[in-house]
């Protein structure tokens, strides 16, 4: 798709976004800003907090129906310290492809979504220089139905908008 108006600023955007993301993990926000330096190690892709929480950055992609585009959302999500560690191990191993899911909780709130925050997650580990496909399993919740049955141009419009203006007209 190639630009579109928008109804909450009422330009046309010739750019048409198809991935929004955080920077962090939502978990970074409590910590107060003057304690962030020693007590969170930082990388594009991983996160320690206190050495004790551990957090990894993946991708929920949604399919687009009656097209071959995905939307998608750069998200943060938790790991067990073991499979944090793991994931260090093999992370420049080609073979990494073949690890199992890990279990995560969502740490990435998603504008057009009732609350993400700790929805169950299954890390999925991708090709080496490509970030983790994230699995919501949270049956029920309208980001796991998306992921599963895919959303209109409609919603990716709307979310669009949302994403770049927030809820408010």
């Amino acid at each position: 798709m190639e630009g579109f108006t928008c109804s909450k600023c009422g330009e046309f955007h010739a750019e048409f976004p198809m991935c929004f993301g955080a920077e962090f993990p939502d978990y970074y926000f409590s910590i107060p800003v003057e304690e962030r330096e020693t007590r969170i190690e930082l990388t594009e892709s991983l996160c320690i907090v206190d050495d004790a929480h551990f957090f990894i950055r993946g991708r929920i992609e949604i399919p687009v129906i009656d097209s071959s585009e995905v939307f998608c959302w750069n998200v943060w999500t938790t790991l067990s310290e073991a499979n944090f560690w793991r994931t260090n191990e093999v992370w420049h191993d080609p073979e990494r492809v073949n690890e199992p899911a890990y279990f995560g909780w969502l740490q990435t709130s998603l504008p057009g979504y009732p609350d993400t925050l700790n929805l169950k997650t299954l890390v999925h580990t991708q090709p080496v220089g490509s970030i983790p496909r994230i699995e919501v399993t949270d049956e029920g919740h309208p980001l796991s139905a998306d992921q599963l049955s895919g959303i209109t141009w409609q919603r990716v419009i709307e979310l669009v908008e949302i994403a770049l203006h927030g809820t408010a007209a």
